[in-house]
């Protein structure tokens, strides 16, 4: 099954990605910010990425470049939630631009994580 790569700086949200992952066969490893997923990335060559936006040290945005500064074509989904403000207002056009395969506005459902992870899996093997 697939390698993924949760990167969130909230606790709790990186634990019920990780387990709604872990359920369906995924092998799931996690970062805390930004800095640390970038090192885990070339650490474990992950199948797939999911970030979230808002976080310290680097953002979703820097943690997006860095991957396609290494592989255009890797298969990254963003997320953001939380502050209302923000992702009421969210730039979905410009994640679509960079080359995001898909997003996830929180709080998300399961079956939500599960779909669009499959189907951007799926999408890369092509």
């Amino acid at each position: 099954m697939a390698k993924i790569l949760v990167i969130d700086d909230e606790e709790l949200m990186r634990e019920l990605v990780k387990k709604m992952l872990m359920r369906d066969g995924y092998e799931v490893f996690l970062a805390n910010d930004g800095m640390e997923g970038i090192e885990t990335f070339f650490e474990i060559s992950p199948d797939l990425v999911i970030t979230d936006i808002m976080m310290p040290l680097k953002d979703g945005f820097e943690v997006i470049s860095e991957i396609y500064f290494h592989d255009s074509n890797f298969p990254v989904i963003a997320m953001s939630g939380g502050r209302r403000d923000y992702t009421d207002n969210f730039n979905f056009d410009l994640i679509e631009n960079m080359g995001v395969k898909g997003f996830l506005k929180k709080p998300f459902k399961q079956q939500n994580l599960l779909e669009i992870v499959k189907k951007t899996i799926d999408n890369n093997k092509d």
